[in-house]
């Protein structure tokens, strides 16, 4: 069966973090593609204002992974309801594509609360998760329950948080994002203040 990882995110926006662990996970976990699930909403996040609309971070996505050919940005969930649990997704991934195995990837911060996930025991049951480590967040290996492995990953220390904060203050994010995702981003003006984008313009 294909090996395929599913990495959740909202990716808001998509950085190099994302797709160097992408790449590393797919060399060390032994899979043949990760998906990059673009998440329209995360049902354990209040509405964020900052929350591109789905489509163009779908669209960012797909720039970020083109020259990376084991790695796919997938809009799987904008055609289940929503808010999309992960269990769901899963559930519904197993019916749609019965010749891959699916394997979980998630951060050590989310598998830390992962108890209090929706039907965690079904996941496990179904499907191998890898941890890859969170700063801030100390996983123990020893401690890991069948099925699931802590990756041997560097700790890639790349918010996208702070990424839309220093856009917002009209910085340059560049050196965390991909060339054609910053210079789009730049383009429409995503992130930026509505003040700093009015001033913007005016000296064009």
């Amino acid at each position: 069966m294909t090996q395929t990882g599913i990495y959740g995110g909202s990716f808001n926006p998509i950085h190099k973090g994302h797709v160097e662990l992408g790449d590393l996970l797919c060399r060390n976990e032994e899979l043949d593609e990760i998906w990059f699930m673009v998440s329209p909403q995360n049902p354990f996040k209040k509405a964020d204002p900052e929350l591109l609309d789905e489509n163009v971070r779908l669209e960012l996505a797909r720039m970020a992974v083109r020259s990376h050919p084991r790695l796919k940005a997938c809009d799987f969930e904008f055609r289940l309801p929503r808010p999309s649990f992960t269990a769901d997704t899963l559930a519904a991934l197993r019916e749609a594509y019965p010749s891959r195995h699916f394997v979980l990837i998630i951060g050590a911060d989310n598998w830390l609360s992962f108890a209090r996930w929706r039907r965690p025991d079904e996941i496990l049951r179904h499907h191998r998760i890898v941890v890859y480590p969170r700063p801030g967040y100390p996983v123990d290996a020893a401690t890991l329950p069948p099925g699931v492995r802590l990756a041997d990953t560097p700790l890639i220390d790349i918010s996208s948080t702070q990424i839309r904060h220093t856009i917002a203050q009209g910085g340059d994010a560049s050196a965390a994002l991909d060339e054609a995702v910053w210079k789009r981003i730049c383009e429409k003006g995503y992130y930026r203040r509505q003040g700093l984008s009015a001033a913007a313009e005016s000296s064009r």
